[in-house]
């Protein structure tokens, strides 16, 4: 078995490194211990749009650096990216590039890891928690469940043809979807998988903000997740299956349980 030194964390000879760290999906005390350490030891912070940037700030002496990329919106490009945690490390920097979600997941993080590797810095990657899990999680709603869902699928719902093609792979109805960048054309997405196989009526979920004081969680059926009206500007995941109906579940159980404890 081979080890590069990315993966340890070597300092170059300059003493720099970069440190590619997930941020999970949002709340920074979802953060992993060896994420925060990282970051609050290091001298440059490159941080994405969806982090919480007053909260770092105060975890950190770092110089901070928004590098992150909002649909629509005017954002940093990958390569300028590459050249600063680049110049950083050879300058002597510890450098983190703070990811909101997995580095690995929908993040570019194994693009960043590449044009390192051929520069020859010393880079370590630090799993965060992936808001293909989490939101969903956040909101009551397992991506598996025994009886309901043994498997769930993971995919971006701007992939296009990517998007197709992993449909094409699954048999309708059968797992979960959970599906990342895909709130504002959910109701083309709905189409799309409907004309997949699957049906109409199939439960959903639409899961914005996740683990934020403002979370919003929308559930229903497929063919009315274009009449949800999610909040503008925020990100969100859809998840589609009969997991849904867990989230629904507890919420019973707990309105059960409140008028229990009134009537006492």
């Amino acid at each position: 078995m081979e080890v590069g030194s990315w993966a340890l964390g070597i300092d170059t000879p300059h003493g720099g490194r970069v440190s590619l760290v997930g941020a999970g999906p949002g709340d920074p005390e979802l953060w992993t211990v060896r994420g925060l350490k990282r970051v609050q030891e290091a001298d440059l912070v490159l941080y994405d749009a969806l982090i919480d940037a007053e909260a770092l700030r105060r975890l950190t002496n770092a110089r901070c650096f928004c590098v992150g990329k909002r649909a629509g919106r005017a954002s940093v490009r990958q390569e300028t990216i590459h050249r600063l945690m680049i110049r950083g490390a050879r300058e002597g920097k510890r450098v983190v590039r703070l990811k909101g979600g997995d580095p690995f997941v929908f993040g570019r993080g194994a693009e960043e890891a590449l044009e390192l590797a051929r520069a020859g810095i010393p880079c370590e990657v630090i799993p965060g928690v992936t808001s293909a899990v989490a939101a969903a999680e956040l909101a009551g709603i397992p991506v598996t469940h025994r009886g309901l869902s043994s498997g769930f699928l993971v995919i971006a719902g701007h992939a296009g043809e990517t998007f197709d093609a992993a449909l094409n792979a699954v048999r309708p109805n059968t797992i979960t979807l959970v599906i990342m960048m895909g709130v504002a054309v959910r109701e083309v997405i709905a189409k799309r998988l409907q004309d997949h196989g699957w049906t109409a009526d199939s439960r959903a979920a639409l899961v914005c903000a996740a683990s934020a004081p403002d979370q919003w969680v929308w559930t229903g059926r497929l063919h009315d997740v274009g009449a949800a009206e999610p909040p503008e500007g925020v990100p969100g995941v859809m998840v589609v299956g009969e997991v849904v109906q867990i989230r629904e579940a507890l919420n019973a159980e707990l309105n059960h349980e409140d008028l229990r404890v009134l009537r006492g």
